[in-house]
Order: C-alpha cells, then structure tokens, then sequence
C-alpha cells in the first residue's frame, strides 16, 4: 500500500516565511530596546577623560547621547553642568588658596575638596583652566569653599601646668555647668554632604536632597553646602520635568 506524504518543502517555506516576518518588524523597536540601555560606569569614566583633555565637544555630544538614552543617570547631568553650567554660581564665591603637590591630579582634588571626582571639569572651569590635565605642581588653586578649621587654626601646645596654690578642698568644689554648645555641627555636616553627594553621584536623588538639607541645618553658613543642595535640587527638577 502507498502512503502519501506532504512534501517537506511546505514546512520549510512556512520557517523562513516567519523568519522573514520577524526580520521586517525586528529593527522597529531597536530604538526603544536602546532608550532603556543604561549609561555603565566605564563610559561615564571615559567622557570624565575627554573632558580631562580639554575635549569638551566631544564629550558634551556623548553626555547627550547618554541622556537620551538614560535620562535620570545622575554622572551624565554632573559632568553636564560642569560643563554647561556656571562654576562661579555653583561653586560659590567664597574660596581659599591651594598649592598643587606633585603627582596630585584634578580629579583627585575634586574628590577631596568637592566629594566628587566628576566635578574634575567643573573645578577646573571655576580656575580658569581649559584643560585639566595640564595641573602642575606648584599651581596654586581656588579652592571653594571655606579653609577647613584644623587648617585655618593650627593647634598649639597647652601651657606648662603651674603648682597649684588652692586647698584641696577648694579645687573639689562643684565647677559651674558649661554653656550648652549652639546645634551648628560642621563635622557632621560634612559627612551628610559627603554623603548626600553618593547619593547624587548613584542617581538616588531623594536620599540625596534630604542628607544635603541636613547638612544646610547643621552648617548653615556653609557656602559649598548650599551650593550642593542648590545643584540637587536643579536635578530634581530636572528629572521631574522629563518624566
């Protein structure tokens, strides 16, 4: 008996006609699939070296780029203000004098004085140095901000101590109560802007106001401090409006 059987050629010619059908609708949604790809820490790190460079065009052209794709990337928008922004607003007025030492680079000095070393840019701007990477030793900076206090005042040593001409039972009298210490703390309130600019830096925007508003409390003449927050704060609303 003869068995009959479909040729087999209808099975293949059914495979590649939906082959070819997912081929035509594919590259439609490209540009959607790449809006959702995230900006990764290496990239953010090599437009931070074109701008160490004096390459401003081009890393201003990959910032956007970047932005496009990943609107809320916290890096892109500080590399972006340092270098669309105003470093004398941002910054603050108020500064003090800094003698480069050798093998310091900007970013380190960024990191240090600024708590970010993506602001390498920016801290250069606000020296009048169109490329950063050209920092020599024996350069004196501006450095925003106030001189920290441990700097401004060196320690002295304390007084020989003198024999004590008082009865013992005078020095046991109960001395009076110090005055209580006003709430400013400008300690702690360099390490809530220390890290309420993490915070930034990760994208975490909120965690980032509210450390930044602490510190602003515990140091409220603080000029960087405000200044930061005055930044956060931009940001924010620049991610609100692009939602």
């Amino acid at each position: 008996m003869t068995v009959y059987r479909r040729p087999s050629f209808l099975a293949a010619a059914a495979v590649v006609a939906l082959a070819l059908a997912g081929c035509s609708s594919g590259p439609k949604n490209l540009p959607a699939a790449s809006a959702a790809m995230p900006t990764g820490a290496d990239e953010v790190e090599e437009i931070a070296a074109l701008l160490d460079r004096g390459e401003r065009r081009e890393a201003e052209k990959r910032i956007e780029k970047g932005l496009a794709r990943d609107p809320m990337n916290a890096s892109l928008m500080v590399l972006l203000q340092g270098i669309e922004g105003d470093a004398k607003a941002d910054l603050g007025p108020k500064n003090y004098p800094y003698t480069v030492q050798p093998g310091e680079t900007m970013a380190e000095l960024a990191e240090r004085f600024l708590g970010n070393r993506l602001k390498s840019y920016q801290l250069a701007r606000y020296n009048g140095i169109e490329v950063p990477s050209d920092l020599a030793a024996g350069s004196e900076l501006r450095i925003p901000g106030q001189l920290p206090r441990a700097a401004a005042e060196p320690r002295t040593s304390p007084p020989p101590s003198t024999p004590r001409t008082r009865p013992a039972a005078v020095a046991l009298e109960p001395k009076p109560a110090p005055p209580a210490r006003p709430t400013a703390d400008p300690a702690a309130a360099q390490r809530a802007r220390s890290a309420g600019l993490t915070a930034l830096n990760q994208g975490k925007i909120p965690q980032a106001l509210t450390l930044l508003r602490r510190a602003a409390t515990l140091d409220p003449g603080n000029a960087t401090i405000a200044s930061d927050l005055a930044r956060a704060e931009r940001i924010a609303r620049t991610v609100r409006s692009r939602r």
